[in-house]
């Protein structure tokens, strides 16, 4: 059972989702907030398996609400849903510690396989708002992102499947390997980016234009 906390000032969007994630039995809705405030008191609360949280929203912002929640170390594994008018924000989520982002108008099953996803650990990033972000990353006031290393080409392909939210054995399979070399690729990947996680990792790469 993955337990979901919906975050939208948007009541017919959470109903939206709500009805959409009741259809599978595996999920389980631990609340609803339709502010920032309301999600900062609520989250702690719920203790939800993931948090869908819209990065715009009254009182407090999703950006305010994920630092605020990193700060006090009740930030659940975090999916931001977003349009395509937030760019600089969702980059500034990214690295207040969601795990990924995707547009509004996914379908169903990208919905669910995100949240399982996040929920297993991994991150989600959705090509098309990926490609909007790199269009965008010239306006973004950001540090150099270069590695201090090139990644190999096969680094590279794992870095781009950890971007889709694979697992280590997924991409080992994906790619006709063992699981022990894929841990071993994403630990020199990690280590050339400088970052202690995948999410940063892909972070770094999405502003490096590697994805």
């Amino acid at each position: 059972m993955i337990r979901v906390f919906i975050a939208d000032d948007q009541l017919l969007v959470r109903q939206g989702i709500r009805t959409l994630l009741e259809l599978d039995p595996s999920i389980e809705i631990a609340g609803e907030a339709g502010d920032g405030d309301e999600t900062m008191e609520r989250v702690p609360e719920a203790h939800p398996d993931v948090l869908l949280l819209d990065i715009r929203m009254p009182k407090k912002s999703g950006l305010e609400v994920l630092q605020r929640l990193s700060a006090i170390n009740a930030l659940p594994p975090t999916l931001i849903l977003t349009t395509f008018d937030d760019s600089s924000i969702v980059l500034e989520g990214i690295r207040a510690g969601a795990r990924g982002f995707m547009l509004k108008d996914v379908s169903y099953d990208q919905l669910m396989s995100a949240i399982r996803a996040i929920a297993a650990g991994a991150t989600v990033f959705q090509p098309a708002v990926t490609e909007r972000l790199l269009r965008a990353s010239s306006h973004v006031n950001v540090q150099s992102l270069t590695p201090s290393e090139h990644l190999t080409d096969r680094e590279l392909e794992v870095v781009r499947l950890m971007s889709g939210g694979y697992s280590n054995k997924e991409i080992a399979h994906a790619l006709g390997t063992a699981e022990g070399t894929i841990k071993n690729h994403v630990s020199s990947i990690l280590a050339k980016f400088g970052v202690r996680d995948r999410t940063r990792a892909v972070l770094k790469a999405l502003e490096a234009g590697l994805l």
